[in-house]
């Protein structure tokens, strides 16, 4: 047993259970982020519904499959991270201690953790509809070159804000099976978002990174600039979804979330005043999910109250 509670094999390796490997991978990849996107992809597959000819519930098959898809192309592309990062999280005190830099897990046992969650992906797209049959390797294409680009550019924020955009789009195409009329004002909410938490998240790497040639706002401008650059983003954000709901007539309830969703992020850039990173977790994971499912409820009364 190692000191973390993880029963080795004799040799000292990774353990040898599939549902050891399976616990190490899922918590490795931080799994209960895949909360995130969903609350914006049933969102939008809640609009689809209600715009489409004939309005209606979506069905069950239809909203299990939405969630089947968002999970296996995070679980994909974030495992995908990690082997791509595997040297680099070697390398940084604050990562060594990861499953895989660690040894409890194999490159290979990753890797083929990686090749089935995307071939999985691929197959419950196929199930939605043609069109998202055909869009499939494209979007697991694009979530998966994130891994790559903090090595290329400091705007790597926003591409990875784009990867969970897609859960949106997605959403719509598989309700509809046309991107015609797709929610794109939320999904460029959800890049802001998305660019405005990674960025102060990039925070805890700053020096790290910059000894390493890793690329990242806070690398290119600063932590006190990065830090503007955040706030920026979301006030964005929150501009892109008064928007949305004024394209989308979404009214009363609505507006009141995005309300309270806004004094979320307004605690969480208050938490992070003065670069003290040490409550990073409560503003980064806890505030931000709480954000989402506060506009995707408020949406959702919504709609339900419109009906």
């Amino acid at each position: 047993m190692n000191t973390n509670g993880v029963r080795k094999d004799r040799s000292g390796g990774a353990p040898r259970s599939f549902w050891r490997r399976l616990a190490l991978v899922l918590d490795m990849i931080q799994f209960p982020h895949t909360l995130f996107a969903l609350p914006f992809a049933l969102l939008a597959a809640m609009i689809a519904a209600r715009e489409a000819p004939t309005p209606g519930f979506p069905g069950w098959r239809i909203l299990l499959l939405i969630l089947a898809c968002m999970v296996t192309a995070r679980s994909a592309a974030m495992a995908y991270n990690r082997l791509m990062d595997r040297r680099d999280d070697a390398a940084n005190p604050r990562t060594a201690g990861r499953a895989l830099p660690a040894g409890r897990l194999t490159p290979r046992w990753v890797a083929l953790f990686t090749a089935a969650n995307g071939l999985l992906f691929l197959l419950f797209a196929a199930l939605l509809n043609p069109l998202a049959s055909r869009l499939a390797p494209l979007a697991l294409a694009w979530i998966l070159a994130y891994s790559h680009a903090k090595r290329l550019c400091a705007g790597s924020h926003f591409i990875l804000g784009a990867s969970l955009a897609i859960a949106p789009v997605g959403a719509w195409v598989a309700v509809r099976g046309t991107l015609a009329g797709a929610p794109w004002l939320l999904a460029l909410a959800v890049v802001l978002w998305v660019a405005g938490f990674d960025t102060v998240y990039a925070l805890q790497d700053l020096d790290f990174d910059r000894r390493r040639g890793l690329r990242s706002l806070a690398v290119a401008l600063g932590p006190a600039a990065a830090l503007r650059a955040a706030a920026l983003c979301h006030l964005l954000m929150v501009l892109a979804l008064v928007a949305f709901a004024w394209r989308r007539s979404l009214g009363v309830p609505f507006g009141a979330g995005l309300v309270l969703a806004s004094l979320l992020l307004i605690w969480e850039h208050r938490v992070l005043r003065g670069g003290d990173l040490r409550r990073i977790d409560l503003a980064f994971f806890r505030l931000n999910s709480a954000a989402g499912v506060v506009i995707f409820l408020a949406g959702g009364l919504d709609i339900v109250l419109s009906a």
